[in-house]
């Protein structure tokens, strides 16, 4: 019995020391894939040109917009347009009740007549007295009397010719008129209605809208900074004189009729801080309406040297800093703080902070962190969101897999 107790006691050291040795092999084991390089997706960074342009909020304004007004005073006897329709400059629109101004007119009429007729007596008897005063028929008093006389009936015509240009012009006033080509909005007044000339409000408002201005609004600080890129020659084409301008629709559609850039405001809103911007937009089928809100995408440019990264790639810190992650030359990664400009559909526009050559991760970011070394898959830049946004889950799966194992 004591002999069994002994052997026993002399076996557990061996079986401890046995187990402990397993237990480190396998430990061993187990820690030797922590130093292996982790297999991430890069993409290299290529300078490439790249089309600026930028979107802006804006309202749609008619090109023209007259006020139909009477000038002169009367009832309104006809209304000879329908409400909404297009009407071309000089179409009659209100017939005012013109009897008034046609007596108006005659008498005018009749005034210049028995001036006329005055003025040629005065004229042939002034030239009577100029042969008589030779024969000392008449004085020299009398002569210039009569010459003045004459003079006068002269003025009296003039005047009466004016009097009755002004009937006329107050006679085709009768007949109102647009003054544009555009369409017509709803009337004020029906027939029977008095108007008088000049009043504040109008019979009805024409509206030219083929073409149609986009009003906008840009920052002063985006404005100076692309006028500093195209001096310096970081943006061309910004130069042209008309950037095009496409329309964005408020449903997100994008209006089939591009446009170009007409001006912008040499003022500064001292409240906002921008600059008013205005493009002109053909407008044929006028599915654009005054007063709808838009958006313009203005070409700023070509910037011939672009450095697009894709924009999953693209992380803020707790400083609200934008970074990424990127492949030094050992092969290790590196958080990377950059300056972005805008967006370029699914890619970021990278201002300061990369340069063409350096490996930017796309794929694999779950699975790193800075310092950590890596070993790279190239991948095309064409492809890169698209396996960026498939993958960004995938890795954390397996490794949530291989953890539950």
């Amino acid at each position: 019995m004591k002999k069994n107790i002994r052997t026993t006691i002399v076996f557990l050291p061996f079986l401890v020391t046995g187990l402990l040795a397993g237990g480190c092999k396998d430990s061993a084991q187990q820690a030797a894939p922590v130093g292996a390089p982790v297999e991430v997706n890069v993409v290299t960074l290529k300078p490439q040109p790249v089309n600026l342009a930028v979107e802006l909020p804006g309202r749609t304004a008619a090109f023209r917009v007259a006020e139909v007004r009477p000038q002169v005073g009367g009832i309104i006897q006809k209304r000879l347009f329908t409400e909404g329709s297009e009407v071309k400059a000089g179409q009659l629109l209100y017939q005012i009740d013109p009897d008034t101004y046609q007596a108006g007119f005659d008498s005018a009429k009749a005034a210049l007549a028995k001036a006329e007729a005055q003025e040629h007596a005065a004229r042939l008897k002034a030239e009577r007295y100029q042969v008589l005063v030779r024969t000392k028929a008449v004085s020299e008093q009398e002569q210039i009397e009569m010459d003045a006389s004459w003079k006068q009936a002269v003025a009296d015509v003039a005047s009466a010719k004016a009097a009755l240009a002004t009937a006329r012009i107050n006679l085709e006033y009768t007949k109102v008129t647009a003054p544009i080509t555009g369409r017509i909005g709803k009337s004020t007044v029906t027939e029977g209605a008095l108007v008088t000339a000049q009043q504040s409000a109008a019979l009805a408002t024409i509206q030219q809208l083929d073409p149609l201005y986009v009003d906008v609004s840009q920052s002063s600080d985006e404005l100076l900074s692309l006028k500093k890129e195209v001096a310096a020659g970081v943006a061309s084409g910004g130069e042209k004189p008309k950037s095009e301008v496409k329309v964005l629709l408020e449903g997100g559609g994008e209006y089939r009729h591009a446009g170009s850039l007409e001006f912008s405001d040499v003022t500064v809103n001292q409240t906002t801080g921008t600059v008013t911007l205005r493009a002109i937009v053909g407008n044929p089928d006028q599915e654009l309406l005054p007063g709808m809100f838009v958006r313009a995408r203005i070409a700023k440019g070509v910037k011939p040297e672009a450095i697009l990264v894709p924009a999953a790639s693209v992380n803020r810190n707790t400083k609200g800093q934008a970074t990424v992650m990127v492949v030094n030359k050992q092969s290790v990664v590196e958080n990377r703080i950059v300056q972005t400009s805008q967006n370029v559909g699914d890619q970021v526009l990278i201002s300061q902070g990369l340069s063409s050559g350096e490996q930017v991760i796309v794929a694999g970011l779950q699975k790193i962190k800075p310092g950590v070394p890596v070993k790279v898959v190239e991948q095309p830049a064409a492809e890169s969101v698209q396996t960026n946004s498939t993958s960004s889950a995938a890795p954390t799966a397996k490794q949530s897999t291989a953890k539950t194992e």
